[in-house]
């Protein structure tokens, strides 16, 4: 009995216990829940510092992709550029047809699709097929080489579109999404997070090329140029571009034209049919580490001006060679492709403000950008078409330059590579005095002449340049 008693009491005893010890683990539940969300809050603020006054979707941290490939998929096109003509061999009979492929994203209800230039560029067709396999005959509304950017139209209304986000409010390290049509694959969604920004890779052949492109590790390959590059929002954040690759594939660097860009490209084209560009005026070089101290700079952030061109918007204002560019409006100025795509934005006549250091001392200035010939109105699609059919860019004399110079006329500033007047051997700094026998005093008259000549006869050239003795001629093709 007393062998009963006690084994009895040990059993009470140990339910108690057990008891008591569930009720202490059910105390420390909340606890634990405390130290998971005390975890994640430290990812939070320790993983993701930003800078004051910056924030972050918490979406783009934690991402669901669903919603922005829904969002953005119906809105991405692929596109065809077609060029070719009857072949004249007896046998066949047949059209012989030059194809390239590429993405294009629909930015309005009514049809406009933004793309790459180099997928359309040389095409005499161009075919677009929609996410639901419509097809549409585009209408080409402009293009950009200086930014690889090209605008056409559907007829069409009631489409998905993406609306253009803010690519400045882009992190490095933040996901974003490639959509496009690699290998002719219908609406293909790859994922990625930003690697950076501002990247310049030199792929763009054009004397006012702007490359400040975001780099991702979304995987992109052939077909997808021209294609979206949007926040886990799904807003358009890039025009996909181009891929660094040894193999002719995806090995994990892409890029693509930032929004911020691209939209302005967009707008002018939309607006005029050719892009406004605005310049500064300056030729540029990069801050290096004995410029720091040679120029009393606190950092080798910034852009060196190297030289100012007479009559620009830059000499208009004061700057002078040897003064660093470090801000434009409220935009940071680390290194030339930022300059370019600040400046890429605005048009010509706009007025910004410049912060540059001058012998170790901050100074703030107020610059009235001017295009190419030195003038703030904006340019005609005409006038563009003209100038790019002839192949060069020009401007008029300054008063310094018609004081010390033998006679007046237009001067030779660019040269487009291949073209007409490329192949004449014309250097840049060529002063035409002269058009087909016909005295030339600044551009409108050298363009009215030229205009007047028929297609496909010839336009000769007379003029001369400042650093050489003696009249040079050139000729060629109108």
């Amino acid at each position: 009995m007393a062998n009963f008693l006690r084994t009895a009491l040990l059993c009470i005893i140990s339910a108690f216990l057990a008891i008591a010890g569930w009720k202490h683990m059910e105390g420390d539940k909340p606890v634990q829940r405390e130290g998971n969300n005390a975890r994640l809050t430290a990812l939070g603020s320790s993983f993701y510092k930003l800078p004051k006054g910056r924030t972050v979707d918490p979406a783009s941290l934690y991402p669901n992709f669903v919603n922005a490939s829904s969002k953005v998929t119906p809105a991405v096109v692929n596109i065809k550029s077609l060029s070719g003509g009857n072949l004249n061999d007896i046998w066949s009979r047949q059209r012989s047809i030059d194809a390239s492929s590429g993405s294009g994203v629909i930015i309005s209800p009514d049809g406009y699709i933004v793309t790459n230039n180099h997928v359309v560029e040389g095409g005499t067709e161009i075919e677009v097929t929609l996410d639901d396999r419509g097809e549409y005959e585009a209408e080409l509304i402009g293009r950009d080489p200086s930014t690889d950017l090209a605008l056409v139209k559907i007829e069409a209304e009631g489409l998905p579109f993406v609306t253009f986000g803010n690519s400045d409010s882009l992190f490095v390290g933040e996901w974003v999404l490639a959509v496009g049509n690699p290998f002719d694959l219908r609406s293909t969604v790859t994922a990625g997070i930003v690697s950076a920004k501002g990247r310049s890779i030199d792929i763009l052949d054009d004397r006012y090329s702007i490359e400040s492109f975001i780099q991702t590790d979304a995987a992109v390959n052939p077909g997808n140029s021209g294609g979206a590059l949007v926040n886990s929002g799904g807003e358009l954040m890039g025009i996909n571009t181009a891929i660094i690759t040894r193999s002719g594939r995806y090995e994990g660097y892409s890029f693509a034209v930032p929004s911020s860009l691209a939209e302005k490209v967009v707008n002018d084209l939309m607006e005029f049919g050719t892009v406004q560009r605005a310049l500064l005026g300056i030729d540029l070089e990069h801050v290096d580490v004995k410029d720091v101290e040679r120029l009393s700079l606190p950092t080798n952030d910034g852009v060196l001006v190297r030289s100012v061109n007479p009559n620009s918007g830059a000499a208009d204002a004061g700057m002078k060679t040897g003064d660093v560019i470090v801000r434009i409006e409220d935009a940071p100025i680390r290194d030339i492709p930022a300059l370019k795509e600040t400046i890429g934005r605005f048009r010509p006549g706009t007025t910004v403000r410049i912060t540059y250091f001058r012998k170790g001392r901050l100074s703030t200035i107020r610059v009235t950008l001017k295009n190419a010939i030195n003038d703030v109105s904006l340019v005609t699609q005409e006038h563009q078409t003209f100038m790019r059919e002839i192949g060069f860019e020009l401007r008029d004399l300054t008063d310094e330059e018609t004081e010390r110079m033998p006679s007046q006329g237009a001067k030779v500033i660019s040269i487009y590579l291949g073209s007409k007047v490329d192949r004449t051997r014309m250097d840049p700094d060529y002063i035409i005095t002269k058009v087909n026998g016909e005295r030339v005093l600044n551009i409108e008259d050298l363009v009215r002449v030229i205009t007047k000549t028929r297609k496909g006869e010839d336009v000769l050239l007379e003029g001369y340049y400042e650093s050489f003795n003696g009249e040079y001629y050139y000729a060629f093709k109108r």
